[in-house]
């Protein structure tokens, strides 16, 4: 017999059988606990459902009935429902529990999946739609963060249960179930969904296994909705031989799709008939299209103008997804040190040739901070328009005035963060310590205060995008922190041999021999 939500004297908190242990995520249909039955000791993933997703009788009957036929579903790529109590004081659907990250998560992390590796996902994500298909149901919701990668395998999870969601009484409130760029036009038009809508979603997904990126971009949702809506997909970095078939999986109009039968028969045999040239979903999917104008539903169009600037995959129109993914310690470790190590090599530079590096310095922090208003520039438009062939060259022509718009704030950041170094400097004349030490000193300040002060996240953002997909495997990032370490160790070298070198001048400063 189901109970409310209890907790144990030692502080722990239970429903029904179930003893919550941790939390996974939480998002629009409820909040998902790793749980242990305390009967038989196996662990869960338990969904407690939000009472507005269950509402009266009614819908906790119809919760039930759904329940009862996803139990049918029984994969090796699917999370199976293991258990569920519609009629508790405390509703809960159980799954079965898969340790590891999130597709979403994964990529975040260890960047695109590639090669043989991904032609297996692209097969197992498709193998487990199958699955679904064959027991009636219809998943409705694959997405990145929907599908938990067990090794190389991929599961999916939350399988059928939109259907549960997707109750008049709730969406007409202003609920549109699942997380623009991953949600097909028919969907967004406001059809029944079909097989042919998990197909475009798994397309979608594969897609940014394959890039790590959504394949509808990023901005506002209606814009990515839009780009949906008109088949305006970036498939660029994807294997040749799959980004045809991605791309008629991503058709707008539903009937042109190829069937995930004749995905399967390709994926399983490479050398079966492509399933570009078989568009056999026609007669089921839906007609195509032909007002060019977006039928939305009106709990969409109504907050497009106040759509936060995030992901896709971040950015929701009741999404179930949990909280934003953050990287892991270890990812976070590997950018720290990268970090450090490329601030310490820069103080060398400054130690041996002190004029050189300072110029160098700030010349850097002006190409940056111009290179990223251009590209600020350039996403706003993408935004609202979407990608365009002459982008590239309208940057590139529109580099000069960059680079003079962006003088006043960046020689702001430079002065500030001379003056910070100059006040780092008098400490160590303070304490008498030795030029060497103290032009050391001086530059990994510098250094720091160009990448903290005003304005400094203009020069954070561009190195970010080489920083941050270097820290995400661990070779690739043992590669560049020891060519940083080395670096700054010939730095170092050259001034124990040489000792300051004051090109492109010939004589020491005399602010310097005060030092001595």
């Amino acid at each position: 017999m189901t109970t409310a939500p209890r907790r144990k004297a030692e502080g722990t908190r239970t429903v029904g059988d179930y003893t919550l242990l941790a939390p996974l995520g939480e998002g629009g249909m409820g909040v998902v606990h790793l749980a242990r039955n305390e009967r038989t000791g196996e662990r869960v993933a338990l969904k407690i459902l939000r009472p507005q997703i269950v509402g009266d009788e009614e819908g906790r009957a119809r919760l039930a009935r759904e329940v009862s036929s996803l139990g049918r579903v029984r994969s090796r790529w699917i999370a199976e429902i293991v258990d569920a109590d519609p009629w508790g004081p405390v509703p809960y659907v159980a799954t079965r529990y898969v340790p590891g990250l999130s597709l979403h998560d994964e990529v975040l992390e260890e960047g695109p999946i590639a090669g043989p590796d991904l032609m297996w996902f692209a097969r197992g994500l498709a193998e487990g739609i199958a699955a679904c298909h064959e027991a009636g149901v219809l998943h409705r919701d694959v997405k990145p963060s929907n599908v938990i990668m067990e090794g190389r395998t991929p599961v999916l999870i939350d399988f059928g249960l939109a259907r549960v969601a997707d109750d008049p009484k709730i969406t007409h409130t202003g609920w549109l179930l699942g997380t623009p760029g991953y949600l097909p036009p028919e969907i967004l038009h406001g059809d029944d969904a079909t097989p042919a809508t998990d197909v475009h979603s798994w397309a979608a997904t594969v897609a940014y296994a394959a890039t790590g990126r959504p394949p509808f971009g990023k901005g506002p949702s209606m814009a990515i909705m839009d780009r949906a809506r008109r088949g305006q997909f970036d498939l660029a970095g994807a294997p040749d031989e799959l980004r045809p078939v991605l791309a008629a999986a991503l058709s707008p109009d539903p009937g042109r799709r190829p069937t995930l039968e004749v995905l399967l028969a390709w994926l399983r045999d490479p050398s079966a008939p492509s399933p570009v040239a078989v568009p056999s979903y026609a007669g089921r999917g839906g007609p195509a299209r032909e007002d060019p104008q977006p039928t939305l539903p009106y709990s969409v169009a109504r907050g497009s103008d106040t759509e936060p600037e995030t992901e896709p995959e971040r950015t929701l129109v009741d999404s179930w997804d949990a909280a934003p993914a953050k990287p892991g310690f270890a990812m976070l470790t590997r950018r720290f040190l990268l970090w450090l190590a490329a601030g310490l090599a820069a103080g060398a530079g400054l130690a041996a040739y002190p004029w050189v590096t300072l110029v160098a310095l700030l010349a850097l922090v002006w190409v940056l901070r111009s290179a990223s208003l251009a590209s600020s520039h350039v996403a706003r438009r993408r935004e609202v328009r979407g990608a365009k062939w002459y982008d590239g060259p309208r940057l590139v022509l529109g580099a000069p005035w960059d680079l003079v718009r962006s003088v006043p704030s960046t020689v702001l950041l430079q002065l500030w963060a001379i003056g910070i170094a100059i006040a780092a400097v008098l400490v160590c004349y303070a304490v008498a310590a030795p030029l060497a030490s103290t032009l050391y000193v001086g530059g990994v300040v510098l250094a720091a205060m160009l990448w903290l002060g005003p304005g400094g996240e203009r020069v954070r953002g561009p190195l970010a995008g080489v920083v941050h997909p270097l820290a995400r495997g661990l070779r690739r990032w043992a590669v560049a922190f020891c060519l940083v370490i080395a670096v700054g160790a010939a730095l170092l070298w050259s001034l124990s041999i040489n000792g300051v070198d004051w090109f492109p001048g010939t004589d020491e400063p005399k602010v310097a021999s005060i030092f001595h």
